[in-house]
Parts: C-alpha cells; structure tokens; sequence
C-alpha cells in the first residue's frame, strides 16, 4: 500500500519544517495532548518515515494541522527525528506562516491566531503584508526552572553542573564552566558527541514531570548557553536533539526555557527583551511576558518572535513495499 503526503518545505531561521499539508491520519481523543498519545501508539511510522532517512534527515521536523480540540483556529502535532513532541517554537513559526500563505489557516481575527498544541493553547501574533507572512510572535505556554545544580562528569571532558528548565520541552542548560568556554571552542561534531552522553547522564538522575501534564515528562534537549556574537544579540545556543541533531535555529522552546532559566536566577525581570542567536547566527526576539503560577510552580509567560520561508512543494509516497518505508538512522 502506498501512502501519500503533500507537503509544504521550508526552514525557520534556517532549522528545516515540513508542514505536511495533506494525508494526516484520524486521530482519537479530546485534546492534542490524547491526540498525540494516538498517534504515536498507532502512527508513529509516519513520523519516523518522514523525517528519517531516506525521505528526512537528522534536523528534520515538521508536523500537522488540524481542527483544535479547545476553542481555536486551529490544532497543530508536531514531529521530529526526536519525537512527537509537546510543543515546537520554530515549528510553529514555519506551519503557521506555510499555513497562512497558502490559505491553509483561516483566522478568525486579522493578525492574531490562537493554537491548541499538545502542551497547551497558545496565542500567536502575526504580521502579513499581501500574501507573505512576515514575522510570527508566540506567547509560548507557562516556562520554569525544574531543577539547578545537577552535577554530573563527562568522560574526556570533566565536571558539568546541569539546570533544567521546561520552555515546552525540557531542557538540560549548560552556561560557561570548566572544559566548557565556549561553543566555538568545541564545535558541533563535538557537541552532538558530548550532548550526547550528558543527556543519558542527566536522565539517569533526574526525570521532570509536567506539573499539569503527566505525558510530558523527561529531558530531551541539551542547550549550550554563550556569550553573544553579534551586534545587538543578548545570548547565544546551540541546541541538541535526537541523535545528532543542532538546531540551526535558536530553538523556540529552548529560548522559551532559556528565558525562564534567566527569570528564576534573577538576570531577566517581566518586560525584559532577548534576542537569541543559533550556532549559525540566526535570531529569535524572546521577552518574558508575565509572571504566572503552573501546578503550584512559580513560572513565566515567554514570547518567542521570528520569521520562516517556505522552499517548496513536496509530494512524498510512503510505500508500504519499500523495506525502509519507516525509514532509518545511521548514528
């Protein structure tokens, strides 16, 4: 049998998203968040066929659109090499701005979206001129610091004290300290190796949970926070996903997570501006929105603004007689 899906390719601030605009299953449940339980108890082959190899790669992402469950203009699962995960910020720029430009998304305001993701429901912020979206700004669901001061050793690199924060996804945040001066001193072959084992360890000793959620749990993503390198750049990252993936964007959840991070330790108060730089110089605009309570945890309400491009159509088969159907990885 052979399955077919009508995509629309494109990148956010350079990080690959691939909206897929038609042949989505039926999903069961009341909620994106069940809705992303299903489809991953029962369709997960569509993910990893379309983002592994042969017909993806490691950076890829994307996901679907469709009617929300709460009172919104639309629904949005989101996929990646690493998952379907809770919430994707770039992802989001690309599909909403695919979306909208190709009449995908009808809003019921001019300018202003709002979007049932399975961490939440989100309110987004749109610029338009003609039929080209210019910029997408989200206010991101509710970020907190989880955890501080994990301490772990990297063989071959020494000793790390870890914080993890949830931008969306939860995120184990390395800041400049011992081995590690700087991400321009590793380089990303070396920071997909160490990422890594720093991930296995941090989930060996610390597993977060959702305080509202509990099916959004664990650590997924490892963020390098630096200095930054351009003008005008208040932080800089290089987030690591999946097997070997580095975000060429600077992550929405990540700087979302990031925000949070920098709220709790007292180096950004509400109203505060960051502009976020990727590890191949790209920018988000993060702001810390409000202060707000989740499950009893003191947390932030994060904006996270950019823009995204689409790079074509894209007609993609599935066939259930090609042996790599779900496709594969070579780590």
């Amino acid at each position: 049998m052979r399955h077919t899906f009508f995509c629309i390719d494109g990148h956010t601030a350079g990080n690959p998203v691939r909206l897929v605009a038609g042949g989505a299953p039926l999903l069961r449940g009341a909620s994106m968040a069940e809705r992303r339980q299903d489809f991953l108890a029962r369709f997960d082959w569509i993910r990893t066929g379309l983002c592994f190899e042969p017909r993806g790669h490691d950076m890829m992402s994307g996901g679907f659109l469709y009617p929300p469950c709460a009172d919104a203009d639309a629904a949005i699962l989101f996929i990646e090499t690493s998952g379907c995960l809770p919430m994707c910020g770039h992802g989001t720029i690309g599909m909403i701005t695919f979306g909208l430009e190709n009449g995908l998304i009808t809003p019921r305001e001019p300018g202003r979206l709002r979007v049932e993701v399975p961490a939440g429901v989100i309110d987004i912020d749109y610029v338009a001129e003609g039929n080209r979206v210019r910029s997408v700004k989200i206010r991101n669901v509710p970020a907190y610091l989880a955890t501080q001061g994990i301490e772990i050793d990297v063989p071959g690199f020494g000793p790390l004290s870890i914080d993890v924060a949830y931008g969306g996804n939860y995120y184990a945040i390395i800041e400049p300290q011992g081995a590690y001066t700087g991400l321009d001193d590793l380089g990303a072959a070396r920071l997909v190796e160490l990422s890594r084992t720093i991930r296995e360890r941090v989930q060996a000793v610390y597993d977060p949970v959702h305080p509202l959620e509990p099916t959004i749990r664990g650590v997924s993503h490892v963020l390098w926070a630096d200095a930054p390198k351009g003008e005008g750049a208040d932080g800089r990252n290089a987030v690591f996903y999946g097997e070997r993936a580095i975000d060429r964007s600077p992550c929405g959840t990540g700087t979302s997570a990031r925000l949070a991070h920098l709220a709790a330790t007292g180096r950004l108060q509400v109203g505060d501006r960051f502009v976020h730089e990727s590890y191949i110089g790209s920018r988000f605009v993060g702001r810390v929105e409000a202060e707000t309570m989740i499950g009893g945890q003191a947390a932030i309400v994060p904006s996270i603004e950019g823009s995204a491009i689409a790079t074509g159509f894209n007609t993609i088969w599935i066939d259930r007689e090609d042996p790599f159907f779900a496709g594969f990885t070579v780590v």
